[in-house]
Formats: C-alpha cells, sequence, structure tokens
C-alpha cells in the first residue's frame, strides 16, 4: 500500500478521554488531530498549553441553529489542514492500528466507516440492546451509511461546501453525511458505551427516533409497521416469537462478532420497540449533551436551552 496522504482527525469532545491519547499515539508527522470543543470553559481546554504534537485545540462556539455535534465537527472541517479526513469520538478505544487499518480500507473501498455496537450501562439501555444491535449496528452496516465514530473520507468525495451549509442547519451529523457521501460500512465493530441513567436513555432514544424520521421518513414509516405487526404477533403467540428474535438476535450478534448476554433480552426488546418509537416521535423536545434542541423539520433547529 502506497503511504497515505497526510490526514486530518476530527474528535468533538468538551474533555480529554482515552480517545484522544489512542488516536494522538497513531498519527504520523504529517497527520494533525483537531479536538473540537465549544470553548474556553470546557475541562478539555485546560490542556491547550500540553498538548502532544499534532494535536490542536478548536473552539467551536455555542451553536445557533444546529446541534452542539454537528457545529462542532462543521468547525473542525472549516480548521482542518488536509483533504483527508477521519471523523472520531471520544467514547470509545481505539487500538493502535486504528487509523493505519482506515487508510488501508480507504485503498480498497474509497470511503469507509466502521460500525457501532452500543453497550447499555442502566437498566433501559441494557435492556434494549438488542434493538441498538438491530438498528445502530445491522441497519448501519446493511444500508452503508457512515457513522461518525470512525469513518474516513476525502474532500473531493462529496460536494463539501454544500454539506458544511447544511449541516450547520441540523442536528445529526452522521445522518447527514450518509446523504452526502457514498461510503462503504465495514463489518467492524466498535463497542459504544450508553446511558448511565434511565433518563439519559430515554433522551438518547428520542433522539434517534427523530433522526430516524428526519432523514429517513419511509424507513420509520417501514419500521412502525413491522413492528405493530411483530408486537401483535408477540401477545398473540409469546412463545414462538420469543424464540424467533432470540434466534435472530443472536445470528445478528454472532454476525458481527459480539458475545452478550443481552441476546436473551430480544423478546421484552421487541415489544418495547413501538411505545419507544411513540414515545420518541411524540416529544417536542430532547436533551443532548447538555443543551435542550427543538427540531421541527429537518433544516430547522432549535436551541431552547
Amino acid at each position: 500500500m502506497s503511504r497515505p496522504p497526510p490526514t486530518s482527525v476530527l474528535l468533538p469532545t468538551v474533555r480529554w478521554t482515552d480517545a484522544c491519547d489512542d488516536v494522538a499515539a497513531q498519527l504520523r508527522p504529517e497527520d494533525e488531530l483537531l479536538v473540537v470543543c465549544d470553548g474556553d470553559d470546557d475541562p478539555v481546554a485546560a490542556r491547550a498549553d500540553g498538548l502532544p504534537d499534532g494535536v490542536r485545540l478548536v473552539r467551536a462556539g455555542d451553536p445557533e441553529r444546529c446541534s452542539g455535534k454537528a457545529n462542532a465537527v462543521a468547525a473542525g472541517m472549516d480548521a482542518a489542514s488536509h483533504d483527508r479526513i477521519v471523523w472520531t469520538d471520544d467514547d470509545f478505544r481505539h487500538p493502535p492500528d486504528w487509523l493505519s487499518t482506515l487508510h488501508a480500507d480507504y485503498e480498497r473501498h474509497g470511503p469507509v466507516s466502521e460500525v457501532p455496537f452500543f453497550v447499555g450501562r442502566d437498566p433501559l439501555s441494557v435492556l434494549v440492546e438488542p434493538l441498538y444491535a438491530l438498528g445502530g449496528t445491522l441497519g448501519t452496516h446493511a444500508g452503508d451509511k457512515a457513522w461518525a465514530g470512525a469513518v474516513l473520507f476525502e474532500r473531493d468525495d462529496l460536494d463539501a461546501d454544500a454539506f458544511l451549509s447544511e449541516l450547520r442547519l441540523t442536528v445529526s451529523d452522521d445522518g447527514l453525511l450518509s446523504e452526502h457521501l457514498d461510503a462503504t460500512s465495514l463489518r467492524r465493530t466498535r463497542r459504544v458505551p450508553v446511558g448511565g441513567s434511565v433518563r439519559e436513555s430515554l433522551e438518547r432514544h428520542v433522539r434517534f427516533s427523530k433522526i430516524v424520521y428526519r432523514h429517513e421518513p419511509r424507513d420509520m414509516a417501514v419500521l412502525l409497521a413491522v413492528g405493530a405487526a411483530l408486537t401483535l404477533a408477540g401477545a398473540l403467540f409469546p412463545g414462538p416469537v420469543a424464540v424467533l428474535a432470540t434466534l435472530l438476535t443472536a445470528f445478528v450478534y454472532a454476525y458481527f462478532g459480539v458475545r452478550r448476554w443481552t441476546v436473551l433480552l430480544a423478546y421484552p426488546a421487541m415489544m418495547l420497540q413501538v411505545p419507544l418509537f411513540a414515545y420518541g416521535l411524540a416529544r417536542r423536545t430532547f436533551v443532548w449533551g447538555g443543551r435542550r434542541y427543538r427540531w421541527p423539520s429537518k433544516f430547522d433547529v432549535r436551541v431552547v436551552e
């Protein structure tokens, strides 16, 4: 493989985490890691004068018409020095060959993305892990959708100006990127801890529900229709449906190399799917990263707190 071009890695975060150390250690002299925060009040800003070689701090400012995450990614894209771009997140471990492997994948496939496997940390997020596996992991992979936690592309792979213009008006960075970028979703998972409290997990589910609805309204209609049918079948024939749901979820776990006891929660998770989606769609606002948002349409985002 030829030597990859200089690369800019964007990592939005408000505090320095193990992920920052992981990625910084993988930089070549010509690469850069842009740690993007809101401003000087964020804990990570205190490290501005003591960052490792190749690492820069970017202050995005507070969002006005988009989410804090979208605002941070847009600021990072503007500040990036190079045309090869990697997006990643601060909430999972990056093995020592993570960046070099993405480069090798790009040489074979063009723009590439890994997929998340969300691991619950509170009763609700643990209970719905099978839903995360089916929607967040299998759905991302099967649809060749980009995941902002691990995606590599070059500016010429999309209309960057149009993308950034829309990014500053919406909530979901990877939801929008998937519309602009023709990426290959790899069958390689990263375990991402989620939740911590039932309230936090409910807010996360509201956000996910609204992202699907705003970016893939037909998919949401199909999900609700299939979910309603499965819920009815599960109520009428609980035994057979429980077995089938568990077997299907076990296959998905195995396909992505995941061994988790939560596969046994497939049936109750399935029975909760429609009520959770309905709750998410009915909510007028949601909280993400300490801010409350109202999202009345795809490119109309209001920060209400």
